[in-house]
């Protein structure tokens, strides 16, 4: 999901329009819109609904309960005072040095103190980046940039360490994997690497002669860390020109004169991992939060389950040939379910997805809230906050997408979330106005 193009009842500042040149094919996606084109004459037609998309996953029936168990599981884990008195979040200092885990070895997640829900923490990567003191507010470069702004002025005048990019659009333009093949990799291609030698100087004397050798060491670090948008919210900002299907997204893109592209889970992990972000996130399917088809909300709810298993497995595949790299990206799963919070309502069966997949699979490093801030009242919206950050893991960060304005951002970090983006502050600072 991507805040790249949230909109809310705010009014915000008018761009002026531009008419880029046409990319390169948009070589990603090729042959998966070749056999789109080749099986459909209408690409964008609705796809039939299917019984089973309605229906509760099998391992949540037996993990979390059928809908007529008074018995359920509870959808909240890992969680520490003050939700629970029977043990306190452990504690470390701010100068400690990280710790990176088998179970996760491409995060570390240190939390230095709490007030209430509120905590201050520290997020390390194994990137020579820098640190991450939370609770933080990520800047959006959209193509790996912001605007007007230097990577240097980004490190040094802004004290940022770390930004948002947009798959979807990188994807577009460039081409992630131009940026991977002649770059290698985001960081590289904006400017973000800082590479700083040191001289070793072996001297030796003899009667006659004195002989140096220099051995050179070379060090490559970063200005700042990355998070990529998987490209999900394309599907409410750009509605009009796309259509969901359990395989992907149909868009028409702006670039390709109307011809559709498909865009699947496994293709959006494959641009992130050519990117080379820090935090990658799934692909999920999102619905706008003042919709009210409920039949609609549910399908999105459980399928944003089966992409998420369908993301771990293509990062598995895909990274294989970029053993290193696959270590150090950490894929975040997106709450998703309406604004439905009552008890054994979509959030709760969300919850209870991503908690199955954590205990019996693999251990998700951080998780993401989405769906919200496309319109909803505040209310409604702090609610859903409070009930995510109720039952997701204390151990672990909690990024709220697509959320900026100064009071959301005190009152959700007092009720517990640690990231937060928005691309419209950027616009705002563009055009040399606020909020």
């Amino acid at each position: 999901m991507s805040s790249e193009t949230k909109n809310d009842n705010n009014h915000h500042p008018t761009l002026p329009s531009s008419q880029p040149s046409p990319p390169p094919p948009f070589k990603k996606l090729k042959a998966a819109t070749a056999d789109v084109e080749a099986n459909s004459s209408s690409p964008y037609k609705a796809e039939p609904i299917k019984p089973e998309w309605l229906d509760l996953p099998p391992e949540l029936k037996e993990f979390y309960g059928d809908t007529n168990n008074n018995n359920k599981r509870s959808p909240a884990w890992d969680k520490y005072y003050p939700y629970t008195n029977s043990q306190h979040l452990p504690i470390v200092a701010p100068d400690n040095p990280p710790t990176f885990t088998k179970d996760s070895p491409g995060l570390c997640f240190q939390i230095h103190g709490i007030c209430g829900r509120a905590r201050a923490c520290t997020i390390h990567f194994p990137n020579h980046g820098p640190p991450i003191p939370t609770p933080r507010f990520m800047p959006v470069g959209t193509k790996g940039t912001l605007k007007g702004i230097l990577p240097s002025e980004i490190q040094n005048c802004m004290d940022c360490p770390i930004i948002l990019a947009n798959t979807y659009h990188l994807a577009i333009q460039p081409g992630t994997e131009l940026i991977d093949t002649i770059f290698g990799g985001l960081p590289k291609f904006m400017g973000s690497t800082i590479s700083s030698s040191s001289n070793n100087n072996n001297i030796n004397n003899d009667d006659t002669t004195t002989t140096t050798k220099v051995d050179t060491t070379t060090t490559t670090k970063r200005r700042f860390n990355l998070l990529t948008d998987s490209g999900g919210f394309q599907m409410v900002s750009l509605a009009a020109l796309s259509q969901v299907t359990e395989e992907g997204v149909l868009f028409e893109s702006p670039y390709t004169r109307g011809k559709p592209m498909l865009l699947r889970p496994e293709d959006s992990i494959q641009c992130q991992i050519e990117i080379g972000a820090d935090i990658i996130m799934q692909l999920d399917d999102v619905v706008s939060s003042v919709a009210t088809d409920e039949e609609r909300f549910r399908i999105a709810t459980f399928r944003t389950l089966r992409w998420y298993d369908r993301c771990v497995k293509a990062q598995h595949e895909l990274s294989s040939k970029k053993q290193k790299r696959q270590r150090q990206q950490n894929l975040f799963p997106i709450l998703q379910g309406a604004l439905d919070i009552s008890p054994g309502g979509l959030r709760e069966l969300c919850l209870a997805g991503f908690q199955y997949r954590d205990i019996y699979r693999n251990k998700i490093p951080g998780f993401a809230i989405g769906g919200l801030a496309g319109g909803e009242s505040k209310h409604d919206f702090w609610k859903v906050v409070n009930h995510a950050c109720q039952h997701l893991p204390d151990d672990r960060p909690r990024y709220l997408m697509g959320v900026g304005y100064p009071l959301d951002l005190v009152v959700c970090t007092a009720l517990g979330v640690d990231l937060y983006d928005w691309y419209v502050l950027i616009l705002y600072i563009a055009h040399d106005c606020a909020p």
